[in-house]
């Protein structure tokens, strides 16, 4: 529990990982992702995915903690990819800077991740599950 808090307050002091105005984008590759979130005050996640990367699919699992939200959800989306020049920089802990809601399926919002090898991810999609979020994640990557 302590880590957890630790966790939670380094995320805090993070900066948003939503991308900048002024930063340049370069779209090369796109994923889709099936995550579910448990919220109480500090949220767990699980989930995984499929990175489709110069013609190829690479399975991939995700996980992590955060802050912020009370509820269950569940995400599927798809997203894109930027300015990854080698499929080894996909992996990794993200920060990420997200806002939505989820009410039945009618959850609507977008999510930007970023990790410390400047690979964006930005997923679109909707929810299911009653939730309410808002705050700071720390996601990690891993290839299956």
């Amino acid at each position: 529990m302590r880590k957890c808090l630790v966790l939670a307050v380094l995320l805090v002091m993070t900066v948003p990982a939503a991308a900048a105005d002024d930063e340049k984008l370069i779209k090369t590759a796109t994923l889709d992702i099936t995550q579910t979130r448990v919220s109480f005050l500090v949220s767990g996640n699980a989930g995984g995915g499929v990175l489709h990367y110069q013609g190829k699919d690479y399975p991939f699992s995700v996980g992590g903690l955060g802050i912020g939200g009370i509820g269950i959800s569940k995400l599927e989306a798809a997203g894109d990819v930027y300015n990854m020049t080698d499929r080894k920089q996909f992996t990794g802990v993200y920060s990420a800077f997200r806002t939505g809601y989820a009410a039945g399926d009618s959850g609507k919002g977008k999510l930007w991740l970023k990790n410390a090898d400047g690979v964006v991810l930005q997923l679109r999609g909707k929810s299911e599950g009653v939730a309410l979020n808002l705050g700071a994640d720390a996601v990690n990557i891993s290839f299956k």
